[in-house]
C-alpha cells in the first residue's frame, strides 16, 4: 500500500490518498480528520501510527505506507 500527502489550495483542505500495489485509489481522506473504517484497509488499530506518518509526510511523495 502506497500513501501520499495532496497539498489543498486556498479553501480546499489536505487530503491523504491510500493505494494499493496497483496504484489504485482505495481512499482519500482529509489530512487533519483521521478515517473512519480503517479496518477495510487493514490498518485497524494503527490510527496513532497512520496519524504520525501523515503528520510527517512531505507534499506530492509518494510512499510505501508500512506500520
Amino acid at each position: 500500500m502506497y500513501i501520499i500527502k495532496v497539498k489543498g489550495k486556498a479553501k480546499i483542505p489536505d487530503y491523504i490518498q491510500l493505494r494499493d500495489d496497483n496504484f489504485v485509489l482505495i481512499a482519500y481522506f482529509r489530512a487533519d480528520r483521521p478515517l473512519k473504517n480503517l479496518d477495510k484497509y487493514g490498518l485497524e488499530g494503527k490510527e496513532e501510527a497512520l496519524q504520525e506518518v501523515i503528520n510527517q509526510l512531505p507534499f506530492g511523495k509518494i510512499q510505501a505506507l508500512d506500520i
